[in-house]
């Protein structure tokens, strides 16, 4: 039996989908007058990095990315790369919005806090914020209560919210990369061309990664354990499959809330903490 849905989940997940509907819009087009003031997050991805900015009111007001993989497994494996990537979205970005990019916040996998702040100090940007990517994702899905899991390359992170407060988080190996593991072996091409495939979202995959799902929705409940968790909130490319939602829902017995733009989750809550 699945657990009951409470208003104050619905809410959360009307207002996050409405934000990511709007911030997807903004990919290097500025929705901010030229003197807005705007708070910037730098998102080191498996796949990819990505530069956000929102406004003082919280709106999205620019998003970059570019494909780099310098991090894999939560580990930042090519420093070169991700600062060469992080330069190029900073130059990209300050000649979009007309202004220097001085300080930025990102985010972290485990272990990994340092490599973080290091990657953005040496592309010429002060780290003002380092938090965990589930922290990231929580700045923007302000849920009150439930589960948020944040789908990485190369590892599943949950944190479990009572009352507006994350009041447990873990961090498990296994996540998208695996998932391009088993597409590309099933469909007989290469890592980088599943990874394109399933973020591009315009095929329905489920079918062959439902095993690679369920087995990051076993890594879900693992992590829940015994916290009394009604509601799990999916981020990441990862899980821009579709229906992962409703195969995680089905595996864990706990209805789980899929995001357009899942994928933009983590990066703008980043900007946002």
């Amino acid at each position: 039996m699945l657990a009951r849905t409470t208003s104050s989940q619905v809410t959360a997940s009307v207002e996050a989908t409405a934000f990511l509907e709007a911030a997807a819009t903004t990919f290097r087009s500025p929705a901010c007058d030229s003197d807005a003031t705007l708070s910037f997050g730098i998102d080191l991805g498996t796949a990819t990095i990505v530069l956000t900015a929102v406004d003082r009111q919280g709106r999205p007001a620019y998003w970059d990315s570019l494909p780099c993989q310098a991090v894999r497994d939560g580990v930042v494996v090519n420093f070169g790369d991700a600062v060469a990537a992080v330069k190029q979205l900073k130059a990209t970005a300050t000649a979009a919005l007309d202004r220097e990019i001085a300080a930025a916040a990102t985010a972290f996998p485990p272990a990994e806090a340092r490599a973080c702040r290091y990657v953005l100090e040496n592309a010429g940007i002060t780290c003002r914020q380092l938090v965990d990517e589930v922290t990231a994702a929580q700045a923007l899905l302000q849920l009150t209560e439930g589960a948020i899991v944040d789908v990485g390359g190369g590892s599943t992170g949950v944190g479990v919210v009572m009352n507006g407060t994350i009041i447990a988080l873990d961090d498990e190996p296994g996540g998208g990369y695996h998932l391009d593991l088993i597409l590309a072996g099933a469909l007989g091409i290469s890592i980088e061309e599943a990874e394109e495939r399933k973020r591009r979202g315009d095929h329905d995959y489920s079918h062959i990664l439902r095993p690679g799902i369920e087995r990051i929705a076993s890594s879900i409940v693992r992590q829940i354990g015994e916290h009394p968790v009604q509601s799990i909130h999916l981020a990441g490319g990862a899980v821009r499959v579709p229906h992962a939602a409703s195969i995680v829902t089905a595996f864990s017995g706990i209805k789980a809330w899929a995001y357009p733009h899942s994928e933009l989750v983590t990066p703008f809550g980043i900007a946002m903490s």
